[in-house]
């Protein structure tokens, strides 16, 4: 397994659902348990996020993220994976 960086951007605004970060959190650490999850954290003063997973390929690592709530509940709305 590589490492890949999965930067979350474009926010649809500054205030967060807390049901929708409960889940998130969770879906975070599910991804932990599995040994998935390297590191994750907000960027401040960019609005956005990082995240960095263990994946077998740069399709998997957008698919595990594409999962996390903040994206596909529209919190943010596009990211950028990079190995």
């Amino acid at each position: 397994m590589e490492k890949y960086v999965v930067i979350l951007k474009n926010k649809s605004s500054d205030t967060i659902d807390p049901d929708m970060n409960v889940r998130h959190c969770n879906h975070l650490r599910k991804l932990a348990l599995e040994g998935t999850l390297f590191l994750c954290g907000p960027l401040i003063g960019h609005g956005g996020a990082m995240q960095i997973l263990y994946a077998n390929s740069l399709e998997e690592a957008c698919e595990l993220v594409k999962q996390d709530p903040f994206l596909s509940e529209g919190f943010y709305l596009d990211f950028d994976c990079y190995r």
